[in-house]
């Protein structure tokens, strides 16, 4: 990678985790502004941005082992939640998913996710406040590279909880470094204790693999 590329890449890496998760306009213009290079940024080996293809992954094989829809039937509907430029819709398509919804608070973002062809529908949505989905909407929630240092926090989790369908899953990461520190351990805790989730996982899994960062694989089940 050419130094100027590699100077600009993790620029808008440290310009975004710097942020406050309350600074929403400024989060929402970092995003837009690196949308035409974020694929190509995080591709590379100094990143190799691997969390998208391991979350999708887990949808499927957890699917698998759950009575109900599979990746592939033409009824099951996923809500990828920070969809970002597609990368999670993308890996999700090639594994057979037919109904895959992206929400994101960059319109620049969801313009490239756009030409993935990948998704149903695409919207705007801040994730920090509530989400216009009905409760039990939707089969499945992904969530990838959102929940994560200076984004945001775990109360979305319980957001993500209400919209889904009982006995369907929830596939999110988690930044090892802010699991436990920024309280989303204790969400899921409270959540699984309260009766309303099922933990299947949440064990450690490569995330930005070339940079040796590591993320939270959490997958629920609602109850």
């Amino acid at each position: 990678m050419p130094a100027a590329a590699y100077v600009e890449q993790v620029s808008h890496l440290n310009r975004v985790y710097a942020l406050s998760s309350k600074d929403v306009e400024e989060m929402r213009s970092i995003y837009d502004e690196w949308a035409a290079t974020y694929d190509s940024d995080l591709a590379e080996s100094s990143q190799d941005y691997v969390g998208p293809g391991i979350a999708a992954a887990y949808v499927a094989k957890t699917l698998a082992q759950r009575e109900g829809p599979k990746i592939d039937d033409q009824s099951l509907v996923i809500l990828d939640a920070g969809c970002g430029t597609g990368l999670v819709g993308v890996h999700l398509a090639q594994l057979g998913a037919k109904n895959v919804d992206g929400i994101d608070l960059s319109p620049g973002m969801l313009d490239v996710a756009r030409r993935t062809g990948a998704y149903r529908n695409l919207d705007t949505a801040d994730l920090s406040k509530s989400l216009v989905n009905p409760n039990g909407a939707v089969d499945v929630v992904t969530c990838v590279g959102t929940l994560t240092q200076g984004h945001v926090g775990p109360e979305a989790i319980d957001e993500f909880v209400r919209i889904t369908k009982v006995g369907g899953v929830i596939v999110a990461t988690v930044l090892d470094s802010i699991w436990e520190k920024e309280g989303y351990e204790a969400r899921v805790n409270k959540l699984a204790e309260e009766k309303k989730i099922k933990i299947m996982h949440v064990g450690l899994e490569d995330y930005r693999r070339g940079a040796g960062v590591r993320a939270r694989m959490v997958v629920l089940q609602v109850l």
